[in-house]
Order: structure tokens, then sequence, then C-alpha cells
């Protein structure tokens, strides 16, 4: 398996473009499948999910080009999607089990198709991420399913039909899945207590160019009137919030001096709120941010409580972590999404942290430095946030299973080393 080698000790200094959100990309290749004409989605990120997903709409049918090379995120790459006939309504176990946003195939195949046979998920590294609540609700709309055999068995011989749907708690997949399916459904439908990220909001802007008749994203409310048909459109990627914070916050932690450019910063103001307290300045512009901070002056622990959008993200609480490693003062960090998302503590104490857990709670006492160690990936955004940790080490960190990385994070080394890291990759 590949390793990462770095080096810390180098302040950041430069410029990073900021590539397409993953997490708005994945859900936007789905949609490809409710219509048959040509889905085009510009500024896609360069990713093995990406990849993975492109092979599960294959199997469906779908025809996907790609054209340009990404240079670095500013523009991206140009996907093309077209699924003139869904030819098959089954998403394998030996696709799906590499990525869990496979789910999102089952809206769509059971709107358009009338049925879809999609592998469950299995376990995941973060927590349990239980999909009866995508069932549930497409239930409400006239799906019958069946379990068997370790697969969602869906079907809709007569269609989907609107409904008032309340998710018992908030769901980005579910939302999504829903928005796609009730798209093609007859009449109405409410979805109440619907997540607000902003991948929602992305994805809604791009079914409403389909010729979709949805109205409310970005509320808790969000009411989908179904349509016959829809056609295909061309569509840009939002830029990823995730990767924009974690660069953040790797720039503060180094007390670099970075400029992320084709960001849009208001995506992350909960973090940056944070930041600001814990002491580094930043200034922001329309699609850029800059981080910096006096590397003479640390920066001081502050508490953090993950939350649905607007709230703190999961995704980048190990991230923030590692900033918090080496801050003054003591910093309190809730995980109030995932059960299991503190995995990288265990790596990040190897490398010197202080830090005690309580449940779904950890006590980072910050200490004057860390030191490079042999360290273990668990998962995409825990092995980043040994990256950052590695920023700052005194001494060489070797970062094993990086696989997670790449799922998530494009041409990392090369941004990272375009300002000043020492950071390289070692294949096997």
């Amino acid at each position: 398996m590949d390793k990462l080698i770095m080096r810390g000790g180098q302040p950041l200094s430069g410029t990073i473009p900021i590539s397409g959100a993953k997490n708005a990309a994945l859900p936007l290749m789905t949609a490809s499948l409710l219509t048959s004409d040509p889905l085009i989605l510009r500024h896609v990120p360069h990713l093995a999910d990406i990849t993975t997903l492109a092979e599960v709409l294959g199997e469906h049918g779908a025809e996907l080009s790609l054209h340009g090379h990404g240079d670095g995120g500013e523009t991206g790459r140009v996907l093309s999607i077209a699924t003139p006939q869904i030819t098959n309504a089954v998403a394998p176990y030996e696709l799906v089990r590499k990525m869990r946003a496979s789910i999102l195939v089952l809206g769509p195949l059971l709107a358009r198709h009338g049925e879809a046979k999609v592998s469950l998920p299995g376990g995941c590294a973060i927590g349990t991420r239980p999909v009866d609540l995508h069932l549930k609700a497409l239930e409400q709309l006239g799906a019958h399913i069946e379990l068997e055999g370790g697969y969602i068995h869906a079907r809709a011989d007569k269609g989907l039909k609107g409904a008032h749907i309340r998710f018992p708690s908030v769901s980005v997949g579910a939302t999504e899945n829903l928005l796609m399916a009730a798209s093609l459904a007859e009449g109405e439908t409410i979805l109440e207590n619907a997540a607000r990220e902003p991948e929602i909001g992305d994805l809604v802007a791009c079914l409403n160019g389909m010729g979709a008749k949805i109205r409310g994203a970005g509320s808790e409310t969000i009411s989908i009137s179904g349509v016959a048909r829809l056609h295909g459109t061309e569509h840009r990627v939002i830029p990823d919030r995730i990767e924009t914070g974690t660069y953040a916050l790797a720039a503060a932690a180094t007390g670099g001096d970075v400029t992320l450019t084709g960001t849009r910063p208001e995506l992350i103001d909960s973090l940056t709120e944070l930041m600001i307290k814990a002491g580094a300045d930043i200034e922001t512009g329309a699609e850029t941010m800059r981080i910096f901070r006096d590397p003479g002056r640390a920066l001081e622990g502050v508490d953090m409580m993950t939350q649905p959008y607007p709230g703190f993200p999961t995704d980048l609480q190990a991230q923030f972590m590692a900033c918090m490693a080496t801050a003054g003062g003591a910093a309190m960090i809730s995980e109030t999404i995932f059960e299991n998302r503190f995995m990288h503590v265990p790596e990040l104490m190897r490398m010197g942290a202080n830090i005690n857990l309580h449940g779904g709670t950890a006590l980072v006492r910050g200490v004057e430095q860390l030191t490079g160690a042999p360290v273990m990936a668990t998962d995409l955004r825990a092995s980043v946030c040994l990256v950052i940790a590695g920023l700052v080490a005194k001494g060489e960190t070797e970062i094993n299973r990086v696989y997670h990385l790449d799922r998530g994070y494009e041409r990392i080394e090369d941004k990272l080393s375009a300002c000043g890291a020492s950071i390289r990759r070692e294949r096997s």
C-alpha cells in the first residue's frame, strides 16, 4: 500500500486551489440516472470515490466520458453522463461496499425504472450510518421494499406518489435520495427535518436545471412537485468546503500564510469563527480565503461541538483536533454525529498529543511539540488529520494506508509541496 513520508516544522506559504466538492459531485452523478439525456458536470474532482461511483453507474447502463485533466482544481474535470436506458437495476456488493454513497442510486433507479436492487452498504469505520431512513421514506412514496440476501430490493410497479415525509433525524443521504425520487413522483412531496447542507442546495440547483420543481433548499422544509420527465443540463460542482477547512487548519497549525482560491468562505463560517477565536488571522473575498498567523504566537485552545449544517461539520472534527494538539491551554471536542469518530486519537497520541476520551468527548491539552512517528490512517478525515499533525511535528512522520486519503483529497501532496511542505508518496 502507498504511504506518505513527511518532515514537519515548516510553515506553509503560498496558494492552494480548491477542488470541486466530493460530497456534492457524488449525488449529482447519480442524478444522471433520472434522465435519458446527457448530464454534464464541471469542476469534478479526480478522486477514488468518483471512479468507484462511475463504475456503479456503468452497471446501470450509463455512458461516461471525461474531458480535461484537471489543473489543481481551478477548472477541474468535465464529466458527461448519459443513460439512454436503464439496462440493469442491480448495484452489486463488490462495488457498493467500496463506498456508502452508492446507496444514492436507489432513489433515481426506483423513480425512473420502477425497480432497484442495491446492495446494503455494510459496515463503516466511523459509525453505523443506517439506511432505514432512506427505506422508510421511500415506502411512504409507495415503494415496496424487501431485504433479501444482503440486498435492498425496491419496486414501484405503479410509480411513486407524492407524500408528506418527516425525517426522525437529519440525514444528508436520505434527503438526497428522496429529492431525486420525488422529482419524478406523481404529485407533491414535502420533506420536513431535511438536511440543510450546501451540497443539498447544489443538488437541488442541478435538478431544477433538469426540469424539476423543488423549493425550499437550505431550509428544514423542502417541497417537490413531481414532473413526468427530466432533461439534461450542464452544472458546475460547488467548491469543497471540507477541503477548504482542512487547508485552512493546516495553515493555522503551522503558523503559515496561505491563500485558498476558487472557494466559498461562507460555507465554513462555523469553522472560521472558532479559528479566529483561537488566534488565527483570516481575510476573505468572494472566492478566496487567506489564513495567516505569526508563528511566534501560539494558537489557543477553543471548545467545539459537531452539529448538522450550519453547525460545525463532523468531517472537520479530526483536522480541528490535530490543530488543537499544539494549541495553548485545552480544548473540549464533542462529536454528536457519529459514535465512533475518534479513531485518529490513538495515532495522534503516538505523536505525543495529550488527549483524554470520555464517550463522545475528547479533552485535548495542547503540547509544545508533536514528534514524528509511523501512524496508520483509519478513515478519510482521520488520514488528513495525521497529515496536519505531520506538518507540525518534529522529525519524520510515516502515514500508512493513505488510500483513504485518495478518496477525498485531490493531489494533496502537490498542493502542500507547492506551499513548502516536505511530503512525498512512496508507492507500494
